[in-house]
């Protein structure tokens, strides 16, 4: 099995694609290691790391996150658990772990539907597709006011760059489409 990894625009985070589907619907995210033994074996392996903050579960890649240590310990330690796993047999998610990408949480006022529908229209088209490129997910939370909620996760989740992605890319994506849409806020 090889397995490539790439930079992403978080230098905490690194990229690793295992040539296999690792999560065939939605995305999952764990902050920590309680989290990923509930939900994930292959997660809670490599929270087993020493220096591993978080991990993401794209579609065909998984981003791991590093608390201080340095990659050149790290990379080979993920690269040997994440290849062991895939060997195992073993399920990416625990059976019934995750309820998928419920919207849970969401908020919006009732007269707002059509406009929140095209706002995750264009973020589900356009914006969550090129995040995933850098190992991350951005998902619809909210829109109240004009100012339009979002949930950074991945690699955008503390990336130095997210800003820059938020206010600069997805804002004056909607704002172009969306005359409704006066700014774009991350929440967590």
């Amino acid at each position: 099995m090889f397995i490539q990894t790439e930079a992403t625009p978080n230098p905490s985070t690194l990229k690793f694609l295992p040539g296999k589907v690792v999560l065939e619907n939605g995305t999952a995210e764990f902050r920590d290691e309680t989290e990923a033994r509930a939900a994930s074996p292959l997660a809670a392996r490599l929270f087993s790391i020493p220096g591993v903050k978080g991990v993401f579960l794209g579609y065909d890649f998984i981003t791991v996150t590093k608390d201080g240590a340095d990659w050149q310990h790290m990379k080979p330690a993920i690269l040997g658990n994440i290849m062991e796993h895939f060997m195992s047999g073993q399920p990416i998610i625990a059976s019934g772990a995750l309820g998928g990408d419920e919207p849970d949480g969401e908020f919006f006022d009732e007269g707002d539907e059509t406009i929140v529908a095209t706002i995750k229209e264009l973020l589900d088209t356009r914006v969550r597709p090129a995040v995933a490129q850098d190992g991350g997910d951005i998902t619809f939370k909210g829109f109240r006011d004009g100012v339009v909620y979002l949930n950074m996760k991945g690699a955008c989740s503390g990336c130095p760059s997210s800003t820059a992605t938020l206010k600069h890319g997805v804002q004056n994506l909607l704002r172009h489409f969306v005359p409704e849409v006066q700014e774009v806020e991350a929440i967590m």
